[in-house]
């Protein structure tokens, strides 16, 4: 015997919901704060470990973070965060001023 796939469907009671994607709330994205704590932890490597990639990477992420948050929210957190990197590249090129290599 034959079945089709609508035969089988007929046996389900159960009514088909339609996916509704939940609404962006723009008080949740957490993409500032991640990049704020990606730009203390890159600073603090190039300061202590003297790399100017993380550094530089400090600074890139600093400025997303900036860039991502909002107008209401204190902006001394992302200020000293800008600082942090900005200082962090200076250090490593005073005590290295040679450009950076690159690893590959």
């Amino acid at each position: 015997m034959d079945s089709t796939p609508n035969d089988e469907l007929k046996g389900r009671n159960y009514a088909i919901v339609r996916y509704k994607p939940k609404a962006a709330n723009a008080s949740d994205d957490p993409v500032p704060d991640y990049m704020n704590l990606l730009a203390m932890i890159f600073s603090m490597c190039g300061l202590m470990l003297k790399i100017k990639w993380c550094a530089w990477c400090a600074v890139f992420c600093s400025l997303i973070s900036f860039a991502n948050s909002r107008s209401s929210e204190d902006s001394r957190q992302v200020l000293s965060s800008f600082m942090l990197s900005v200082s962090a590249v200076v250090m490593t090129y005073l005590q290295n001023p040679a450009p950076m290599v690159t690893p590959w």
